[in-house]
């Protein structure tokens, strides 16, 4: 999935340093890991550049945005080793027995090889049936859900981007993860983003973070910003609308979702959490956290280093419209069209539990 040249290995826009205490802080990202770029290029980033090896990133002047398809730093490596089982002998033989029993698995056009295998076992700590069992799951959201789980390219979701309610943030968190914003409330027009395009917004946004070697170990944290929500979005989500969402975030995405927290959450957004709340299992229910405006609340979760000023923050970097992120995204079309076009063939019949 999104393989191709973006596949390559590059050098790192980070240098990473050696922890002198290893064993206090055993799983946080080096302090001095997110690098000054060039201080003196501030604002918006109003196009795409491109890197020595040809790859997109966006130049926010202190950081950049960009798909981190290298090799994970040698820390993150360690990570894996304790947390996820993969080591030398195990990792082998779990890519080895996936990929036995995807072959089996006669209905499922899908790529065999390590890399690919490897995003699925990473978030299973390399069980492979635990990893067919959520990679067969992955694939029939299309045929459970259809529309609003279908064409997650970028070309068909430009409204979403250019709507400006959803950002990938350039830095990741003290512990390497993958920081995800998406603004819910009154800044999101559902006439001009319906929210099964919302829902495919994501999807594709996830889709790039499952890709990256550092997110597959590191995992992700997912920021819902809730400012000004109106009474007249409660009437968007429906209860199976809640049941698909918590359905691919609980048992469909291979990533590992370390935390969601709602910011600027008022009386309304309990009448929506409402809606959701019978669909979500005890694992997610405590990696939920409401902040409102406490921002030192926020901070305590995700350094401020990593967070924008509006958020309690404090990066210097300034977020580029949602137009240029959504370009940002075609750049890996190819990629996206390819990994759409994998999953079950026709004259699957899918198994009703």
């Amino acid at each position: 999935m999104l393989q191709s040249a973006v596949m390559r290995k590059v050098n790192s826009t980070y240098q990473w340093q050696h922890l002198s205490n290893h064993y206090k802080v055993r799983y946080r990202k080096p302090p001095n890991a997110i690098a000054a770029l060039e201080p003196d290029k501030m604002g918006k980033a109003k196009c795409i550049s491109y890197d020595d090896n040809q790859l997109p990133y966006i130049d926010l002047g202190t950081a950049r945005i960009r798909m981190d398809k290298e090799e994970a730093p040698e820390w993150a490596l360690k990570k894996a080793q304790d947390e996820l089982r993969e080591v030398d002998g195990i990792k082998e033989q779990a890519i080895k027995e996936l990929r036995e029993l995807l072959q089996n698995e006669k209905h499922l056009n899908l790529p065999l090889d390590d890399e690919y295998m490897m995003m699925f076992l990473r978030p299973c700590h390399y069980y492979p049936e635990s990893a067919l069992k959520r990679l067969k799951n992955f694939y029939n959201m299309k045929l459970k859900y259809g529309q609003a789980c279908e064409n997650i390219v970028p070309a068909k979701l430009r409204n979403v981007f250019e709507a400006d309610i959803l950002n990938l943030l350039p830095n990741r968190d003290q512990y390497g993860r993958r920081l995800l914003v998406l603004e819910a409330g009154k800044k999101w027009k559902p006439s001009t983003v319906p929210l099964a395009d919302l829902f495919r917004g994501i999807q594709l946004t996830v889709l790039g973070s499952m890709v990256e070697p550092y997110s597959q170990i590191c995992g992700a944290v997912v920021i819902i910003d809730m400012e000004g929500l109106p009474l007249s979005h409660i009437t968007q989500f429906t209860p199976s609308f809640a049941a698909m969402l918590l359905d691919y975030i609980q048992d469909c995405i291979c990533m590992r979702l370390k935390g969601v927290h709602i910011v600027n959450n008022s009386y309304i957004f309990n009448m929506l959490f409402a809606i959701f709340k019978p669909f979500i299992r005890e694992k997610l229910r405590k990696r939920i956290f409401f902040h409102g405006k406490d921002w030192k609340s926020l901070t305590s979760h995700i350094e401020a280093s990593a967070l924008p000023p509006k958020y309690g923050g404090t990066a210097t970097w300034e977020l580029p419209p949602g137009k240029v992120l959504g370009e940002f995204f075609e750049c890996y079309s190819k990629d996206y069209e390819q990994a759409d076009s994998y999953g079950f063939t026709e004259g699957y019949k899918m198994k009703k539990k």
